[in-house]
């Protein structure tokens, strides 16, 4: 129950639903004034989430800063988390990365650069229905294609969310005697809050490595400034998932 209502909950609450909402009420409330105020405010939801300045600026504040390989030391393990694929695509004889394809990427740059030994990567499917290959062994598919060493990746490809990775990563360490401080936990930036808070409830300490940023550098054109723009609408969204999906996993004790 609790992984249906985390993924379905924040859809309830995004801005274009929101949005939506509002304008309905705007065409179809039969008082004059509500209809005004209705579509008023819908316009303001509408500007204000899609001021590109703004969304920026929350998306740099909640995105935790990633740093140089070369202030880095080096760690035993890597844990890359998943969700970075598309799925459903045909020809399937290869693997289609949406624009997370920076946890692989980056990883695979650590590994050969000496900053990683292993790698295990964690996910399974996160699809409420239907079925399709877990999302672990199409990473190990692509950063073995990157020439990754087969034997230096381990794979937790049954789990569905960060909550599960977690839970079930923290005995596969402890089956191999990883101390946490030893080990780098990757993913995306906007993502990383959420996961080290249930990494560190399920009991692992880990240091984070961040990848695939949203946030831009700062700019006071006015195309950023004033013009709306859909974009910023798609950082508000992702901001608010994870924002309700960390709500969810604290309310739930995984985080």
């Amino acid at each position: 129950m609790f992984f249906i209502l985390s993924k379905t909950l924040n859809y309830l609450v995004m801005p274009l639903t929101i949005i939506s909402v509002l304008f309905l009420l705007a065409a179809f409330l039969p008082s004059a004034r509500w209809k005004r105020r209705t579509f008023v405010a819908g316009l303001v939801v509408l500007l204000f989430f899609s001021n590109d300045f703004v969304a920026n600026e929350v998306m740099r504040a909640w995105e935790i800063p990633t740093v140089a390989y070369t202030a880095m030391k080096p760690h035993d393990l890597g844990i890359v988390l998943t969700g970075a694929t598309n799925s459903g695509l045909t020809p399937n004889d290869r693997v289609y990365f949406n624009r997370g394809a920076d946890r692989v990427t980056h990883t695979v740059q650590l590994y050969k650069l000496g900053l990683l030994k292993k790698i295990l990567i964690s996910g399974g499917t996160g699809k409420l229905v239907g079925e399709e290959d877990p999302e672990a062994d199409k990473f190990k598919a692509a950063m073995i294609m990157m020439g990754v060493d087969s034997a230096d990746i381990m794979i937790e490809n049954q789990t569905r969310n960060t909550w599960e990775s977690a839970v079930a990563v923290k005995p596969m360490l402890d089956s191999m005697h990883y101390k946490a401080e030893d080990c780098l936990l990757i993913t995306s930036a906007f993502h990383m809050r959420r996961s080290l808070a249930c990494y560190q409830k399920a009991g692992v300490a880990i240091e984070p490595f961040t990848t695939d940023f949203y946030a831009q550098p700062r700019t006071y054109t006015p195309d950023v400034l004033i013009v709306p723009r859909y974009e910023a609408i798609g950082l508000w969204q992702k901001l608010i998932k994870e924002w309700v999906g960390l709500l969810a996993y604290k309310l739930a004790g995984h985080a």
